[in-house]
């Protein structure tokens, strides 16, 4: 039944990888052009460490809702410690790598560089996370890897600071990996019938757009650009997404969950010149106010989902970064604002760290609110 959508997203991607061959380098929003805010010669508290052991085994890891039902939302806490233990150095590495470039972007500490680069060029020269035996888990961890990791090497490469000078042979070996990675991912999550289409793909969607702007790669920007697309459409009149509805309690906490990445996306993309704020008749406001509404009273959520909701995951705060680029993309109202300044700063690896010093620089610093 899929087979015509299917092969209409080929030739359209196909399209766009014609048209967009002889563009203009691609850029980032304008924060990631900021420059490291201060020069501190004192080593930091915090000693860098050996690199996280690269992962190059195949990419097959149990899943935290092994055995529940379709809607895939009752978690299995014995399969998710195996699921941590046995990706630990991968988000280790993703972790690490935010951390340090985001004191390296406040600091300017020497150190804070040369590990971030050091664990970065660790895992490219082995080649890691490449592994084409994967389950859905292992390809899931592959992409959310190589957003948190891309994601962040964008405030280096780009800061004006221009902090990788005299890091040619590394940065061009890094990118390299990166490239590869972003290409799999693209293999990994393409031609999904719909009905399989959900957050994953979004997230897929972004870190493969870190990665083409990293890159530079018109032809990884426009499959992202693409993955939106589709995302999009799938928004009803009302602002939900029919395949999260599916996860019954955790409903509204996924649909929350889609939205980062999708913001992100929009973001990049308007940096580009490429306006996806009138998708399917403004469906990234659509949903982002559902989710708001839905939040403050979770009850058609409930209704729709025929479920109450479970709102432990919405509790924390760094869950909405998304906002970060969402009221850069619309005009956000007064008490949109206010919920977001209450919650800064933003901080999540998953989107290469401090998203508040990126979008929104002027807010207050809360330096003691822990949001990571």
């Amino acid at each position: 039944m899929n087979t015509p959508h299917l092969l209409f997203r080929g030739i359209a991607l196909g399209t766009l990888l014609i048209a967009g061959s002889a563009s203009a380098a691609l850029i980032p929003p304008q924060g990631y052009y900021a420059p490291i805010e201060s020069h501190k010669s004192k080593p930091p508290e915090e000693q860098c460490g050996a690199p996280p052991k690269p992962y190059t085994d195949k990419l097959v890891f149990r899943s935290k809702y092994e055995g529940s039902d379709e809607a895939r939302a009752t978690l299995n806490t014995k399969s998710e410690k195996a699921f941590r233990d046995s990706t630990a150095s991968i988000t280790e590495l993703e972790r690490g790598v935010s951390k340090q470039v985001m004191g390296y972007m406040r600091d300017g500490r020497q150190e804070q560089l040369d590990c971030a680069l050091t664990w970065l060029t660790t895992w490219a020269q082995a080649d890691a996370l490449l592994s084409t035996d994967f389950n859905h888990t292992g390809k899931s961890m592959r992409k959310w890897a190589l957003g948190s990791v891309s994601s962040a090497y964008l405030r280096l490469k780009f800061s004006e600071s221009k902090p990788l000078a005299a890091y040619g042979t590394q940065s061009a070996l890094i990118e390299s990996w990166f490239a590869k990675l972003g290409e799999q991912v693209v293999k990994d999550w393409s031609y999904l019938p719909l009905k399989q289409v959900n957050n994953h793909s979004y997230w897929a969607a972004w870190s493969v757009m870190a990665t083409a702007v990293a890159t530079n790669r018109q032809d990884l920007f426009d499959w992202s650009v693409e993955q939106f697309r589709v995302g999009a459409n799938q928004v009803d009149d009302q602002g939900f997404l029919p395949n999260e509805l599916k996860r019954k309690q955790r409903a509204l906490s996924y649909h929350n969950y889609a939205l980062p990445p999708l913001a992100m996306i929009a973001s990049f993309a308007q940096a580009n010149n490429v306006d996806l704020r009138t998708e399917n008749r403004d469906a990234l406001s659509r949903l982002a106010k559902r989710v708001m509404e839905g939040v403050n009273n979770p009850a058609d959520f409930a209704k729709k989902a025929g479920k109450k909701q479970d709102m432990t995951d919405l509790k924390i705060d760094a869950k909405y970064a998304w906002l970060e680029p969402y009221c850069t993309l619309y005009q956000c109202g007064a008490d949109t604002l206010k919920w977001k300044q209450s919650m800064q700063p933003f901080k999540t690896f998953r989107l290469g760290g401090d998203l508040t010093r990126v979008y929104d620089p002027k807010a207050e610093s809360k330096d003691g609110k822990k949001n990571s």
